[in-house]
């Protein structure tokens, strides 16, 4: 299978949606001129794209966590919680693991035993085995506007459902929910299916129902150069924008370096902006997005606190649009409500502090100006390669190494660019393997390696990269190899 960058027809869709409703007994329940209805009673604080953008324009940084479990009356009650408690701006709803894999009779099977022995067996909210109607339950019993957060290669019945019952936002893509995810399945797949949900949004948006869209940012969220994850971004946002969607969020996972971190928010609105505009999409509306820190946590709650705080930090600093809260039983498994809350309280106080300042300096305006250089690099090369096709051109990016995602379990993954801290925290990269980078990037990387060597008294080395990987594992986010562990 051959994939192309193009939206796809009315006669495309509606025989792809045939099937795809039938893929579980809830399918039955969407139908789209009731959904489109139904949407447009959502007005005001209930439209996650409408809070981004004020967001945007007045440069505040909006809070949103992570947060699901099975059982409908227990995914409200922990919504409405931490809408009260947590003070949140914004509400996600986290998928299970086995909706993910299109698995509904187990989620069936692991929402029936969830209710008969009163807890949770599942990791997360099982919307399409609940349906239409008992969704938008969900919906109505909150006052904030509701963001289906996943990780679903195939998301075509779960967009079904959950756009009809009215949930105005949506996380994923075709490149950020296979590399990070899937060993085995053809990104051309992915990117098929994600073109479905893209064209979907794109019909509600052309009903007057502006819908979210948010490709996932951090990757495989250990050690991922801005670059890298900023080339997806653009490349997710491009190919959705193909399709009809308007209202785009763009993220970056948190590395560590308040400069690296700082820069790197600023560079991905301002790329992201530019290559939309560079093809023809000058109505879509750019809004960006921080995760906190993806990696090990300490257990300490204490030091947990301090691993948020430095996120919230980079997230007000950098005015990204919105920050991923991450709370302080990270170390331990899926966090309580109260847990959860504390995360999103510790975010919003720094943010809050941080409102009126702003974040500049030399190594600031350096750091960007390499980010910038080696993201469109990486897309040139894709676009290149793809012969003016950005569908096709990632394909074949990720099959030669020009678009290397670290670590990832993708079969397709190249996997030949090793990434690893410098003298500073910031993520470098100690080998470009086939990214198409220019000598003056190559030179600025290595220099910045070798600062590192000298400090550390031995070689540029693969142990290097294999140190932060460990340091990631132990709950500190910088550091050298002898630090004392958190």
């Amino acid at each position: 299978m051959e994939i192309r960058n193009r939206k796809l027809s009315d006669a495309e869709f509606e025989a792809e949606r045939k099937e795809v409703l039938a893929t579980w007994h809830t399918g039955k329940e969407v139908d789209l001129d009731d959904a489109f209805a139904y949407q447009k009673t959502l007005t005001g604080d209930l439209r996650f794209g409408d809070k981004l953008l004020a967001a945007k324009k007045e440069r505040r940084t909006l809070i949103q966590p992570r947060a699901g479990v099975p059982v409908l009356d227990e995914h409200i009650k922990l919504m409405q919680y931490l809408e009260k408690y947590g003070h949140v701006d914004l509400l996600p709803s986290t998928i299970d693991s086995y909706t993910r894999l299109n698995s509904y009779d187990k989620a069936e099977e692991g929402l029936k035993q969830s209710i008969l022995e009163g807890r949770a067996l599942m990791n997360g909210f099982p919307a399409v085995n609940h349906g239409v109607y008992k969704c938008r339950h969900l919906v109505e019993s909150v006052k904030t506007p509701l963001q289906v957060r996943h990780g679903t290669p195939d998301a075509r019945l779960l967009a079904e459902i959950t756009y009809a019952a009215g949930f105005t936002s949506y996380e994923g893509g075709g490149i950020s929910y296979n590399l990070p995810y899937c060993k085995k399945i053809p990104l051309e797949h992915t990117i098929k299916t994600w073109q479905y949900v893209d064209r979907l949004t794109g019909l509600y948006e052309e009903n007057g129902i502006s819908i979210n869209r948010e490709p996932f940012g951090p990757l495989t969220g250990t050690l991922v150069p801005p670059a890298i994850s900023h080339a997806v971004a653009v490349i997710e946002a491009l190919l959705a924008a193909e399709q009809g969607v308007k209202n785009i969020t763009v993220g970056y996972g948190q590395c560590g370096n308040i400069t690296q971190d700082v820069a790197a928010i600023l560079t991905l609105q301002e790329l992201t902006e530019d290559y939309l505009d560079m093809f023809g999409f000058h109505d879509v509306e750019v809004t960006t997005v921080l995760h906190e820190w993806m990696g090990g946590f300490p257990e300490d709650e204490a030091q947990a606190f301090g691993v948020i705080s430095l996120g919230a930090a980079c997230a007000g600093l950098s005015k990204a649009t919105k920050v991923i809260v991450k709370s302080p039983h990270e170390a331990v498994g899926i966090p309580t409500m109260e847990a959860n809350a504390q995360g999103c309280r510790c975010t919003k106080q720094v943010i809050n502090m941080l409102y009126e300042q702003e974040y500049s300096s030399k190594d600031l305006e350096v750091e960007k100006y390499m980010i910038k250089n080696a993201t469109r690099a990486i897309l040139e090369k894709c676009y290149e390669l793809g012969d003016g096709d950005w569908a096709l051109g990632a394909c074949r990016g990720v099959e030669t190494g020009a678009l290397d995602v670290p670590f990832a379990p993708c079969a397709a993954n190249a996997g030949l660019m090793l990434p690893a801290r410098d003298n500073e925290g910031a993520v470098r990269i100690l080998d470009p393997g086939n990214l198409p980078f220019d000598q003056e990037t190559k030179d600025f990387h290595r220099r910045k390696m070798e600062e590192r060597a000298r400090y550390e008294n031995r070689p540029v080395h693969f142990n290097m990269v294999v140190d932060d990987i460990y340091a990631i594992g132990r709950g500190r986010l910088v550091g050298r190899p002898g630090m004392r562990d958190i």
